[in-house]
């Protein structure tokens, strides 16, 4: 098959420049598909990223119902395999126990992608029910990172970091309930925005209110892709609990001007959490880039019970768990999790959290609410917190102690043993405040390390906005300039 354009070509382009290429006329949708696919097939047997791909899609971008008219003009997408349905379609979540499973109706974030211009062309992989923190299980995929196949992408959102980063597609589809969208942009060298909560709706399954934790979102290579994504998809569908985030001023049109000064914090001790030596330098070195560009930056930390967060955090998350996998039992008359169907973590889980009592959960709250109040003091004397993205480097293939095929007999342990490692990432979803990615740090094992910046709630636009300041001053070069080894361009 001829390809609309060379690899080095298509690798050149972020997700906003290939839909100007359509509008010159110099490319279509089509083109812009197969390219894509033919990057899957290229790519995918090294890194089981791609559960499925939609031909007839590929074939007929115009098929499920994509504005070729809307910002991105028909450039290729893959949707994570959980969160929004996609009518007619395949979601398997990451499960034996969910295979042939088809959704009945387009979620509300769907219909507001393909309005946006995007071609949804296939599904991405993740962990069973994005309940691990990476997509990890011989008897379903292991999805591999294209720097290193010898290691995970991290999860949640494991094969989206791997499509990213191997140059497939220039943008695609994440979710983050603990840094899902973050971890494996970090580790796979995308620009990774966990948005406030009231940005994107998770409409019509579930609301910010019912869902409380996760919230939806992308990867891309370019900061203009990820400011055009939220300003596209962003809104709240009818019905909804809570008034949603409207800026007063596009986040593409934001982005081009640089934020004044900023005081900026660093930190790495949260609570009983620290990073290795190697990411604390890293993330001094990100300070002082950040100095050079104009900002003050500090040590400092929100005055917080991090142990009574983290403990809330995991009740939330067993809480939550249990009675996702409780509803997809009873929508298949099951009583329990089957053994041969279902993770062990999981239906540990599930069994943990099934009668998490009112009791329980207003506790828990309860902390959400103190820890929220401290983190919003906080930023009454700060615009954004540093942090590295994660505690530790990123998992070697075959490291169970973090998967949900873990034979650890304790779900407590098991939460604790991963707040060790993803311990920066989950309080932003707690408290509902945004949190990016930025590939500006390396790994000793020579992985990416991104660099997490934090801002109070609504403030998503000054994050994008400095992540662009710095795009800038690194001229566009994310990680370096460097390439993983596993790309589009290779071979």
């Amino acid at each position: 098959m001829t390809l609309a354009m060379s690899w080095d070509e298509w690798s050149r382009h972020d997700a906003l420049g290939l839909a100007g290429l359509v509008r010159q006329g110099a490319v279509t949708p089509a083109e812009l598909a197969a390219q894509a696919a033919a990057g899957i097939a290229k790519t995918n047997p090294a890194l089981s990223a791609v559960v499925e791909v939609f031909a007839d899609v590929v074939a007929d971008p115009l098929r499920d119902g994509m504005n070729p008219e809307g910002c991105f003009a028909g450039v290729p997408y893959l949707m994570k395999d959980l969160g929004p349905t996609l009518k007619g379609r395949l979601q398997e979540m990451g499960s034996l126990l969910m295979r042939g499973n088809r959704a009945s109706a387009d979620s509300f974030l769907a219909g507001r992608i393909r309005q946006a211009g995007l071609n949804i062309i296939g599904r991405s992989t993740t962990p069973e029910f994005g309940c691990c923190s990476a997509a990890e299980n011989p008897a379903v995929y292991v999805t591999r990172n294209p720097w290193n196949t010898g290691f995970t992408t991290n999860g949640s959102s494991a094969g989206t970091g791997a499509m990213v980063a191997a140059g497939v597609l220039p943008i695609s589809h994440a979710t983050d309930g603990g840094g899902s969208i973050r971890i494996p942009a970090g580790a796979c060298g995308n620009i990774g925005l966990k948005p406030s909560r009231g940005v994107f709706s998770i409409a019509p399954a579930a609301s910010d209110l019912t869902g409380l934790v996760s919230v939806q979102g992308c990867h891309t290579r370019s900061v203009r892709d990820t400011a055009a994504f939220v300003d596209a998809c962003r809104g709240g569908a009818p019905g909804e609990f809570m008034p949603f985030w409207m800026p007063e001023e596009a986040y593409s049109t934001l982005i081009q001007r640089d934020p004044g000064p900023l005081r900026i914090a660093l930190s790495h001790e949260w609570g009983d959490y620290r990073a290795t030596p190697h990411f604390v330098a890293e993330l001094e070195k990100a300070g002082r880039l950040f100095e050079q560009l104009g900002h003050q930056v500090e040590w400092a930390l929100p005055t917080v019970d991090f142990r009574a967060a983290f403990a809330a955090q995991t009740t939330c998350y067993i809480g939550n768990f249990a009675q996702t996998v409780a509803n997809l039992l009873a929508a298949q008359g099951l009583q329990e999790p089957p053994e041969d169907l279902v993770e062990p973590i999981n239906r540990r889980i599930w069994e943990a959290g099934l009668h998490t009592s009112f009791t329980e959960r207003a506790k828990m709250q309860a902390v959400f609410n103190t820890t929220s109040r401290a983190f919003g003091a906080f930023f009454e004397s700060w615009d954004i917190i540093l942090t590295p993205i994660t505690a530790l480097p990123t998992p070697a293939i075959g490291t169970r102690e973090y998967l949900t095929i873990s034979d650890n007999p304790s779900v407590l342990d098991w939460f604790g043993n991963l707040w060790r490692n993803f311990a920066y990432t989950p309080l932003s979803n707690l408290c509902g405040i945004p949190g990016i990615s930025l590939p500006m740090g390396v790994q000793e094992n020579g992985l990416p390390l991104g660099i997490q910046a934090q801002a109070r709630q609504g403030q998503d636009g000054l994050l994008l906005q400095l992540a662009a300041q710095v795009e800038r001053a690194l001229g566009g070069q994310w990680n370096g300039g460097r390439r993983p080894g596993v790309h589009v361009m290779q071979g």
